[in-house]
């Protein structure tokens, strides 16, 4: 939060120097949080690496939030290889995992940042990919910051997980491959549905469709993600529900809603409930902000979480299903010298 804190006072006063739209506040916070979870542990060589894919890819991710606005089968299309990409990718070791990531970041971000569903009079002036770059550019550099100031001097430092070895696959097509096909069904589903059923709130579809999918374990993990996701997001509902009722509005908002993401940062690594109901609070408290009857929107966010979830569950489960190994004993043979 120190990290998010700080890049949105940057972005705060880029906004009103070049008077910018404040959807490049939302872009700072939305990239800001999702990097600091990715780059913990990260090396020297990764963070650089992240420094050049990031802000490259927030500002293609502008010129395809255009395209979705203008031409939405196209960029939906777009879209959906692009996610589906960031997975399949993964077949060549754990450097393209982690640069698959970074590319997925800022899609995830766009979906996160509220243009569609702003009001009409909010979307003029929209961030530019010039400026999304430098956000992106920023955010790892505060990411870089912190959390190497905290190793320094906190009590908390991380170690890195050490590397699983790689072991070759007996499944055909890929698990990889299983998994991009999987996310491209499911996103490809969240939006046609999404345009369908709920108008320009279609990417509450498609972000829970893709969270759901991501870092798919099997059948049994995405079904569990889409349930908690739901829980999280009514629990999240009833908050704002009641944050509305007191009439919080305006600098305070604003303020509850960085108390609200540092709680459910805390509590994420509990249960992912937690922080789908931080983040359901937070999305709502920001709507209010910018005019729109969040209260009343809610149960169509509801609806439209539980449609994306309901595609990832019916895509991991029906196309190319991939199973858990279950482990097996293994037999050691003692020599006699040994013994």
């Amino acid at each position: 939060m120190t990290a998010v804190l700080l890049c949105w006072a940057t972005a705060l006063f880029l906004e009103g120097a070049a008077g910018l739209h404040t959807d490049v506040l939302v872009l700072a916070v939305s990239l800001t949080l999702i990097l600091s979870a990715t780059q913990r542990t990260a090396d020297t060589r990764r963070r650089l690496t992240s420094l050049v894919v990031l802000p490259a890819t927030a500002g293609v991710s502008i010129f395809l939030g255009r395209l979705i606005a203008s031409h939405y089968a196209l960029g939906a299309a777009v879209y959906t290889a692009w996610m589906a990409l960031t997975i399949w990718i993964r077949r060549y070791g754990p450097a393209a995992t982690k640069i698959g990531t970074l590319l997925a970041l800022p899609l995830v971000a766009l979906l996160v940042v509220p243009g569609p569903a702003l009001p009409p009079k909010a979307q003029s002036g929209l961030v530019t990919w010039g400026w999304s770059a430098l956000i992106g550019a920023l955010a790892c550099a505060f990411v870089w910051l912190v959390q190497a100031l905290g190793d320094r001097f906190g009590p908390w430092r991380a170690e890195p997980a050490p590397e699983p070895p790689r072991r070759p696959s007996r499944l055909h097509p890929r698990p990889s491959t299983r998994m991009a096909l999987q996310m491209a069904a499911g996103i490809a589903a969240a939006f046609t549905l999404g345009a369908l059923l709920f108008d320009h709130h279609w990417p509450w579809v498609v972000l829970t469709a893709y969270v759901a999918a991501s870092g798919n374990r099997g059948r049994g993990d995405v079904l569990r993600k889409g349930i908690e996701r739901l829980a999280g997001a009514c629990a999240g509902t009833l908050l704002a529900v009641g944050v509305a009722a007191a009439g919080v509005t305006g600098p305070a908002s604003v303020a509850l809603m960085f108390a609200v993401l540092a709680v459910a940062l805390c509590l994420r690594p509990f249960n992912y409930a937690y922080w789908a109901a931080g983040m359901t609070c937070a999305l709502s408290l920001l709507l209010g902000y910018f005019g729109q009857d969040a209260q009343h929107l809610l149960p169509t966010r509801l609806e439209g979480i539980a449609v994306g979830a309901a595609l990832s569950v019916a895509s991991a489960w029906w196309l190319l299903p991939v199973r858990r190994r279950r482990p097996t004993a293994t037999r050691v043979a003692v020599r006699p010298s040994e013994g």
